[in-house]
């Protein structure tokens, strides 16, 4: 039978890089937030092996997918015999910043742990996410978290304050080992945009959050297309903005829903990709059991 789950976008309200291990990744910290914009994946359990599905020509339907990966993952654990079909509807952008292909992971993960009643933790469900990707344990758990180490090491943090989110999708893509190759060539390190972010978060102030958004990437990279939706989100009333993650989305913050509603329709003049959603407590959100 058909189970449905909602992949929750994320995006990044601050991102610091505090260091490199000898085995070359980066060490970030950073606040992260759920958001409504979501892909969602229907899952069947049928057939033998994993076969995957996806409304957009350009995701490779392949062993490369993160999906595809997550259920490997999944099957090698628990010794159950792969026997799953995955219909992936795209809503999220790629290229982004905005974690899509580790939110579907982590929602597979979740589903086929509900739908096999495994009973696996969150804890296990991230170190399996980790092997996919960085991104994966946040989208495992969700809400809003302060992301340590690679990524894995997660604290879960008060919910951000109720508003309104535009994200904008530029048409220029970031490659991530560029970006993270400029910011090691920027070795100045400041004191970081996350612990202004904590303080805001912890206290629910609003406005200090859109205050102290902040990414490292963006600082290295100096996208002219970041930096006209930074400007126009702020004209049209957001309180702050931010590239998120190594881009190229921007979001910008809105306490007001008009004057979101109004960012999107001036914005989408120009770019097709954009959207207004809200924070969320959970990286994904298991829909219906047909």
């Amino acid at each position: 039978m058909p189970f449905s789950v909602k992949a929750n976008a994320k995006i990044n309200l601050t991102l610091d890089i505090t260091g490199k291990r000898e085995d070359g990744y980066h060490l970030l910290r950073m606040v992260m937030q759920s958001v409504s914009l979501c892909d969602t994946l229907t899952l069947r359990t049928e057939g033998e092996g994993t076969r995957l599905f996806c409304d957009r020509d350009e995701i490779p339907c392949k062993e490369t997918n993160t999906v595809y990966q997550a259920a490997a993952a999944f099957f090698a654990l628990t010794g159950i015999a792969p026997n799953l079909t995955v219909h992936i509807k795209k809503v999220i952008p790629t290229q982004a910043g905005l974690g899509g292909g580790s939110a579907d992971a982590a929602a597979v993960l979740h589903a086929l742990n509900q739908i096999h009643g495994t009973g696996l933790t969150e804890e296990t469900l991230c170190a399996l996410g980790l092997k996919i990707g960085a991104d994966v344990p946040f989208c495992v758990v969700g809400g809003t978290v302060l992301a340590e180490g690679i990524g894995e090491k997660l604290t879960v943090l008060p919910s951000m304050p109720p508003c309104h989110i535009v994200i904008c999708k530029p048409p220029v893509g970031v490659n991530t080992q560029r970006a993270y190759a400029l910011a090691d060539a920027a070795s100045k390190r400041g004191s970081g945009f996350s612990a202004a972010m904590l303080e805001a978060v912890q206290t629910q102030d609003l406005h200090a959050v859109a205050q102290n958004l902040g990414n490292e990437f963006e600082q290295v990279m100096h996208l002219a297309e970041v930096q006209h939706i930074k400007t126009a989100m702020t004209r049209h009333g957001a309180l702050g903005a931010c590239m998120t993650g190594s881009g190229s989305a921007v979001f910008g913050i809105f306490e007001d829903p008009a004057k979101a509603l109004s960012c999107q329709s001036a914005l989408k003049d120009v770019y097709p990709e954009v959207f207004v959603c809200e924070p969320v407590p959970s990286g994904c959100v298991p829909q219906n059991i047909f």
